[in-house]
């Protein structure tokens, strides 16, 4: 037996056992946070350490997934029909993935079934497709909804709107008259577990009570919710399980391209797949379709095995942390938040803004500037101070537009300068967003760069293009440099 290149030659030698990840708490999650530490340059030529209040738009990666996606690479392969080793193991590993996103999730595999797709948009596209609807059929969708929890109804079943409240919420009494104007006839009521504009919370176990007692079902958009509190299916035999959740990866701290749809096993048995190929077969000839058993039938083509992996470690991440210890700690970051954003004045703040409330929403801030546009404001911060937001409608315009009172005229010249491609009036609001790994001090940090701002103490000249996002005049960025 010979050595080469420090390997044993001639033998076969065991790898080491994977190690596992440090366990996480909410004390140590910010060390494990990939890029935390990343600098950025700003306007004046310095260099700052970025600050993420995005994160209801994307989550960075977790250390723990990160290492864990590289453990797997090495093993990478094809799943399900391959006899290799390494496409043995890769099987293994998304199976896994589909049993852990189950028990994260308290849902019965005897029950529910979870179908890997890209991201929760997808997920609630599927069901929309997969659904059982029929003429006359009844949809009840909030007004507060995201685009992908409103557009996929559409044309699919006469959709009834449920309103909301003036500062945001979900009107239950208006809920409560659409169940009993259409009983009978209400099939779905798809609501959004968290809002990703005023971070609202819905009553989704109490939704999911009233649902049934029609003879509804319930669907869930968890995007927003399930990275801030703990979600649970529950067994059908519960008034108050949910029957279909959505869900994005890259909302989780797993921004590898993968989310899933947990739905009733009984609804996916039926029917044929929404999507039809490879890997969702059990046998083909040229007449008839027998299909795989589930959830292969709802998963066609190659899937994506390395953002599964980095799902379901993710999954065990928050778990580890403690979905308990994040939301308090989120609600804590929250309060302070509306605590200075209150102390400033020309702002006006969104949705219920009581520093109390924040322990039964998630931690999204939505804001007006007085006489300023809301993507001036989020393109100040981001040049001059290295802090990420969001500005616009957050693909929730219908919402927006009530929550700021925009008049079916001022629609109707929208609709004409976006048809021309000019974008520069289109209404909206800037977002803030938090994460677990978030800290005061960078709240303080936002807070104090606000200020400055609505007082208009910052450095740049600032020009609007057409998109209606804004630069720094004359600023001309080379993006190669830095990736």
């Amino acid at each position: 037996m010979a050595e080469e290149n420090g390997r044993t030659v001639g033998a076969v030698r065991e790898p080491p056992p994977l190690r596992e990840p440090p366990a996480l708490d909410i004390h140590a999650v910010r060390s494990q946070v990939v890029g935390i530490d990343q600098q950025v340059p700003l306007l004046d030529g310095s260099w700052h350490p970025y600050i993420n209040l995005d994160n209801a738009a994307s989550t960075p990666a977790l250390r723990p997934v990160f290492d864990r996606v590289n453990a797997f690479l090495p093993w990478y392969s094809s799943v399900h029909r391959g006899s290799g080793f390494k496409s043995q193991l890769a099987t293994w590993a998304y199976e896994q993935a589909h049993e852990e996103l189950l028990r994260f999730f308290g849902a019965d595999p005897a029950e529910h079934v979870a179908a890997l797709v890209r991201n929760s948009t997808e997920a609630i596209n599927k069901l929309a497709r997969r659904f059982p609807l029929g003429e006359g059929d009844v949809v009840l969708c909030s007004l507060m909804e995201h685009h992908s929890n409103d557009l996929p109804w559409r044309g699919r079943a006469h959709i009834q709107r449920i309103g909301i409240t003036p500062l945001g919420t979900l009107d239950e009494d208006h809920l409560d008259h659409l169940l009993r104007r259409y009983a009978g006839r209400v099939r779905l009521v798809a609501v959004s577990g968290a809002s990703n504009v005023t971070g609202y919370v819905n009553p989704i176990y109490r939704i999911a009570q009233k649902a049934h007692e029609v003879g509804a079902q319930l669907l869930v958009d968890g995007a927003q919710l399930v990275p801030h509190r703990r979600v649970d299916m529950g067994r059908l035999d519960d008034p108050a399980h949910i029957d279909y959740l959505a869900i994005s990866g890259h909302k989780m701290y797993a921004p590898y391209g993968t989310g899933a749809l947990i739905g009733r096993r009984d609804l996916f048995a039926q029917g044929d797949p929404d999507l039809v190929g490879g890997g969702a077969i059990s046998l083909v000839t040229l007449t008839d379709v027998a299909w795989a058993p589930l959830p292969d039938k709802e998963e066609a083509g190659s899937p994506n095995v390395v953002g599964a992996v980095a799902l379901a470690q993710a999954a065990r991440c928050l778990e580890q942390i403690g979905m308990d210890a994040l939301a308090e700690h989120e609600a804590m970051l929250t309060a302070h938040a509306l605590e200075r954003l209150r102390e400033i004045d020309g702002l006006e703040l969104y949705g219920d803004t009581n520093p109390n409330c924040c322990p039964v929403r998630v931690g999204v801030i939505s804001f007006t500037a007085r006489e300023m546009d809301h993507a001036k404001v989020a393109a100040v911060l981001s040049y001059e101070a290295g802090i990420g937001v969001r500005s616009g409608c957050f693909c929730a315009q219908p919402y927006i537009f009530g929550l700021l009172k925009v008049s079916a005229q001022e629609i109707a010249d929208l609709r004409r300068d976006v048809a021309q491609g000019d974008f520069r009036r289109m209404p909206g609001m800037v977002r803030l967003s938090f994460g677990c790994y978030n800290t005061v001090e960078e709240v303080d940090i936002m807070a104090r760069a606000i200020e400055h701002i609505v007082r208009g103490e910052y450095r740049g000249s600032y020009v609007q293009e057409a998109d209606g996002r804004y630069h720094p005049e004359g600023l001309q960025v080379d993006w190669g440099r830095y990736f």
